[in-house]
């Protein structure tokens, strides 16, 4: 299901990136995705957070950086509250970079850290309930935990938002994607045919619960020096024509883009260092 109208608790929800010159990243993300971008601040604000919307729908906000935010993107998981996520994160030995906070009438916001110190916010909602296009061409798509401590980062999530870890085991090795049990059937309630639709293009059993991905940092998969940390992928229709774009408007490509199990891919950063993953969908078999 491409369009959404909402998310249940537990469930990533809605990503932004923090920049240094966010009119510079709007005019580098208009560029690569065709997204069309709103300031959603009032008129005098010291700052901006430009919505960026496809056929009017909202999928991602460009944000003016923080003292002391890295240039990056970020996550949000939808909790029902967000003073009670930051107890239980700091119960799990996780830590709180920012107190719950009033984003106005859209809804209330935390940024918090796992025991690693991987960085994501929460996202108790009001008026705004998250992204409305997903999954398709130049729209989030997933986001991917990077961590040395794969036991560790179970235990947490676990009790932080109920998420369990499932592996895949295929012919390149295995694969383990987060799964928080019952979104599948809040998606089949609003798309009937999502569970038959991913059997045909030979989707993992569970994986209509799967929320997220773990990624194990392994030896020589990434510098010494990269702290454990979240990423966010967007689909594609062209995984090396977005790398070539993007590389013709100022970004750099990380990683060429390669095959993987149901996927080609690339590893991209914008111009200001903020790094993704673009990903276009190839069915197995």
């Amino acid at each position: 299901m491409l369009e959404r109208d909402g998310y249940p608790a537990g469930v990533p929800c809605w990503i932004d990136t923090a920049q240094p010159d966010p009119e510079a990243a709007v005019r580098f993300y208009s560029g690569l995705f065709g997204w069309e971008f709103e300031d959603s601040m009032p008129a005098g604000s010291p700052g901006h957070y430009f919505m960026a919307r496809l056929r009017g729908r909202d999928v991602a906000a460009v944000g003016s950086q923080p003292e002391g935010m890295p240039t990056a993107w970020n996550m949000y998981v939808r909790v029902e509250s967000a003073e009670e996520t930051a107890a239980k994160t700091k119960e799990a030995g996780g830590s709180v970079l920012m107190e719950p906070f009033d984003v106005g009438d859209s809804g209330r916001m935390a940024v918090l850290a796992d025991p690693e110190g991987a960085a994501f916010c929460v996202w108790e909602p009001k008026s705004f309930g998250g992204a409305q296009l997903v999954n398709e061409h130049a729209t989030w798509n997933f986001n991917e935990l990077n961590t040395r401590d794969p036991g560790g980062a179970q235990t947490f999530y676990r009790a932080v938002f109920g998420w369990e870890a499932t592996t895949i085991v295929t012919g390149n090795g295995g694969f383990t994607m987060w799964r928080r049990p019952g979104y599948g059937d809040f998606l089949a309630e609003r798309d009937p045919e999502l569970r038959e639709r991913q059997a045909t293009g030979g989707a993992p059993e569970g994986f209509e619960d799967a929320v997220a991905w773990l990624i194990p940092m392994t030896d020589g998969q990434f510098p010494e020096d990269t702290p454990p940390h979240w990423s966010t992928t967007f689909a594609v229709d062209d995984a090396d024509a977005v790398a070539e774009r993007a590389e013709k408007l100022g970004g750099k490509v990380l990683a060429p883009p390669f095959d993987a199990p149901w996927v080609r891919m690339t590893v991209l950063s914008d111009p200001q260092g903020a790094v993704f993953t673009a990903s276009k969908f190839v069915p197995e078999g």
